[in-house]
C-alpha cells in the first residue's frame, strides 16, 4: 500500500464519521456555527470563509478548546463542547481528519464543508482575500 493510498483510506474513514455538508447548504444553515479552516496561514490568506477563523490542523487539538470563537459561549451554563463547529481545508480531508479528532475531543456539533473551500468558490460563494 502506497503512503498516498494510505492517506486516502484514511480521509475515507473519517467521512464515514462525520457529517458533510455542501457549501450552499452550509451557508443557508450557518446560525451561530463557528467555522475553522484547518489550513495553513499561507493558505488561509489566498482566499478563506468570511467570518472563519484559521487553527493549522497540526495545531488543532492543542488550541481549539482555548480559542475565543469556540469557547465564548453566551451562557457560561453551557458547555463549549456543545457549540457548532464546522471544519473546513481545501478540498475536505484535512477537515474530514480534523472533524474526527474533534468528535473524540468531545465536540458535539461538527460538520465539515464538502468538497473544502474549492467547491465553496465552485458554487459562487464569497471569500475573503487577505
Amino acid at each position: 500500500m502506497s503512503a498516498s493510498t494510505a492517506a486516502a483510506d484514511l480521509v475515507a474513514e473519517a467521512r464515514s464519521k462525520i457529517r458533510e455538508v455542501a457549501p450552499r447548504e452550509f451557508r443557508a444553515t450557518a446560525g451561530d456555527a463557528v467555522v475553522i479552516d484547518v489550513r495553513e496561514p499561507s493558505e488561509f490568506e489566498t482566499g478563506h470563509i468570511p467570518g472563519s477563523i484559521n487553527i493549522p490542523r497540526g495545531v488543532l487539538e492543542f488550541r481549539v478548546d482555548a480559542h475565543p470563537a469556540v469557547a465564548n459561549v453566551s451562557d457560561p451554563a453551557l458547555s463549549h463542547k456543545e457549540r457548532p463547529i464546522v471544519v473546513v481545508c481545501r478540498t475536505g480531508g484535512r477537515a474530514a481528519l480534523s472533524a474526527v479528532n474533534l468528535q473524540r475531543l468531545g465536540f458535539v456539533d461538527v460538520r465539515s464543508i464538502a468538497g473544502g473551500v474549492l467547491a465553496w468558490g465552485e458554487a459562487g460563494l464569497s471569500l475573503v482575500v487577505r
